[in-house]
C-alpha cells in the first residue's frame, strides 16, 4: 500500500514538472526564439577566374564615388575543390587554432616588449599575426605593377605589412600565378635604408650592397616572409593606387599556400587602408556570405561608398603595447532576450598595460571569448535549447545537437552588447553544421587567454564598417546585398 502511495506521489510529481515546461514553453515571447534552417556543410564553390579582370569586381552603379572601390572577396576553401566538405571544414578549424594561437602569443609578447631595434644587418624580430596553416580565410584578386600582372592576395584584418612572393625566390612557396618580377614593372621601387617608410618597419635591416630597405615578418607557425621594402603601384579594377609600401619577398617560407601574398588590413601605419588614408579616407567595410546558404561572392569596399547607413557603431579602444588589432568594448551578451549572468565588461575589459580586450577579426573563424564568460554563455545556451536533441562533443565545441531529420528548429536568439551597438546575430551564425549528418554545434568557444575574439562565422550576413577617421566599428545586418 505504501509503494503504490509513492508510485502515486511520483506520478503527480512527474505531471507536475510537465505542466510547468508546457506552460512556460506556451507563454515563452516567441521573439526570444528564431528559425535555424536546417543544412549541410557547403560545398566548396568551383570557380573559374574570367580572362577579363575586371569582371572580378562588384558591378558598377551610376552613383559609384570615384574614390571608393570595391571588390569580390572569395573563401579559401574555393581553392580546394577537390577536398571533401567534412575535409575542407577540417582544415578551417586547425587554421583557426593556429591564428588563434599566434594572436595570444603576440598579444603576450608586447605585454613585455618594446619597439624592436634595428641593426645594420640584421633583424630584431617580432612575431605577428596574420596568415597561418594555408593561404588565408578570404583573398581578391589584385593587379601588382606596371603592367598590372593580376595575383591572388589574402585580405588580413590581423596584419599590417603589405606584402608579396617577388623573384628572383630564394624560396618561394606554391602560388596559383607566375611570381611577381620587380624588374619587369615600371613602377617598382626599393626603399632606401634610411627613408621615413623604412623606420615605420617593426623589424627592418639594410642591404649594405644597394642600401636597400629590407623587411621581415615572422607569424605565430613559424612561417615567414623576408625580403625588399619597396613602393609599387596596385591596381583594384580600374582604380590604380600609386606608391603602396610593400615587401617583395624572396624568401617564403613556411605553409602559406595558393595566393601569391597579403592585403595588411590592420589598424598599423603600414596597412593598406592607413597608407591610403587620403585616397580612401580610411574607411573600408567586407561583407561575408554564409556560404551555406549562398553561392554569390563576398565583398570588400573601399572609400566613404563603404560606410552602410544602416550601421550601428562602437567606438574603437587603443591598446598603447598593439596598434595592429581593432579593439571594441563588448559589455554583455543576451540568450533568449535575457541578459547572461556572469557574462560582464569587466570580463572583456583592455587594461592600461594592454591586457584583455575584445577584437573584430576577418581570419578568425569561430569567437573566442575568455572562458569565464564562455562557460556562462554556453550554459544560458544550453538552458535555452534544452528541446534539442543532445549530440557528442566535436573538435573545440562542447555543446552540440542531433538534428538530423529536421528541416527547422527554435533556438534561442543570441545578442552581443557593444558599447553603442546590439548586434543580433541569425541563427546560422551561432549554430553551425559540422558534418553532413545533422549534427549542428554552438559556433564560440573558450580561451584561457584574456583575448577575446569575434570571428568570421558571427560577422556573416553583416557589412562589418571600419571607420578609422572616426575610430568607429560599424554592423549592419543584411549587408551583402
Amino acid at each position: 500500500m505504501e509503494q503504490q502511495v509513492k508510485k502515486n506521489n511520483n506520478k503527480t510529481f512527474v505531471f507536475l514538472l510537465l505542466a510547468i515546461f508546457f506552460t512556460l514553453s506556451s507563454t515563452a515571447d516567441p521573439s526570444h526564439f528564431q528559425t535555424l534552417p536546417i543544412h549541410s556543410l557547403p560545398n566548396p564553390s568551383t570557380f573559374s577566374w574570367p580572362e577579363s579582370e575586371q569582371a572580378l569586381s562588384i558591378p558598377e552603379s551610376d552613383n559609384d564615388d570615384p574614390d571608393s572601390l570595391s571588390l569580390q572577396l572569395h573563401h579559401a576553401d574555393s581553392l580546394s575543390s577537390n577536398k571533401s566538405p567534412q575535409h575542407l571544414f577540417n582544415l578551417r578549424l586547425q587554421r583557426d587554432a593556429a591564428r588563434v594561437q599566434s594572436f595570444t602569443t603576440l598579444a603576450a609578447a608586447s605585454l613585455n616588449q618594446t619597439r624592436p631595434h634595428r641593426s645594420a644587418t640584421g633583424f630584431s624580430s617580432s612575431i605577428v599575426s596574420g596568415l597561418s596553416q594555408g593561404s588565408g580565410e578570404y583573398f581578391t584578386r589584385i593587379g601588382v605593377g606596371t603592367p598590372a600582372k593580376y595575383v591572388f592576395m589574402v585580405l588580413d584584418t590581423g596584419s599590417d605589412v603589405v606584402w608579396l612572393q617577388c623573384a628572383p625566390c630564394r624560396k618561394c612557396y606554391s602560388q596559383a600565378d607566375p611570381v611577381f618580377d620587380p624588374t619587369k614593372s615600371r613602377t617598382y621601387a626599393g626603399i632606401p635604408c634610411g627613408a621615413p617608410l623604412c623606420r615605420r618597419l617593426d623589424s627592418a635591416g639594410c642591404n649594405n650592397r644597394n642600401k636597400i630597405c629590407q623587411y621581415q615578418v615572422s607569424y605565430g607557425d613559424g612561417s615567414f616572409t623576408f625580403g625588399d621594402f619597396s613602393t609599387e603601384t596596385l591596381t583594384f579594377r580600374k582604380t590604380r593606387v600609386a606608391r603602396v609600401a610593400l615587401g617583395c619577398g624572396h624568401d617564403n617560407e613556411g605553409l602559406f599556400v595558393g595566393a601569391a601574398g597579403l592585403l595588411g588590413l590592420g589598424r598599423g601605419k603600414l596597412s593598406f587602408p592607413v597608407q591610403t588614408g587620403r585616397r580612401f579616407n580610411q574607411k573600408f567595410s567586407y561583407c561575408l556570405v554564409d556560404r551555406s546558404a549562398s553561392a554569390k561572392p563576398s565583398s570588400v569596399v573601399f572609400g566613404n561608398s563603404a560606410v552602410s547607413r544602416t550601421a550601428r557603431f562602437t567606438p574603437l579602444l587603443k591598446n598603447p603595447k598593439l596598434d595592429t588589432f581593432y579593439y571594441v568594448e563588448l559589455l554583455g551578451i543576451s540568450v533568449g532576450g535575457a541578459p547572461v549572468h556572469g557574462v560582464s565588461a569587466s570580463l572583456f575589459k583592455l587594461d592600461t598595460a594592454g591586457n584583455g580586450g575584445v577584437i573584430i577579426d576577418s581570419g578568425t573563424s569561430v569567437t573566442r571569448l575568455t572562458r569565464p564568460a564562455y562557460i556562462a554563455l554556453r550554459d544560458a545556451f544550453r538552458l535555452g535549447a534544452s528541446h534539442l536533441k543532445k549530440a557528442p562533443e566535436f573538435s573545440l565545441f562542447d555543446t552540440c545537437f542531433d538534428l538530423s531529420g529536421l528541416t527547422e528548429v527554435k533556438v534561442p536568439t543570441v545578442v552581443l552588447h557593444f558599447r553603442g551597438a546590439d548586434v543580433s546575430l541569425p541563427a546560422t551564425n551561432y549554430l553551425i553544421p559540422v558534418d553532413n549528418s545533422g549534427s549542428f554545434c554552438f559556433a564560440f568557444a573558450g580561451t584561457m587567454s584574456g583575448l577575446s575574439i569575434i570571428g568570421n562565422i558571427q560577422q556573416q550576413g553583416f557589412r562589418v564598417v571600419y571607420d578609422l577617421a572616426t575610430s568607429r566599428v560599424g554592423f549592419a545586418p543584411r549587408g551583402c546585398v
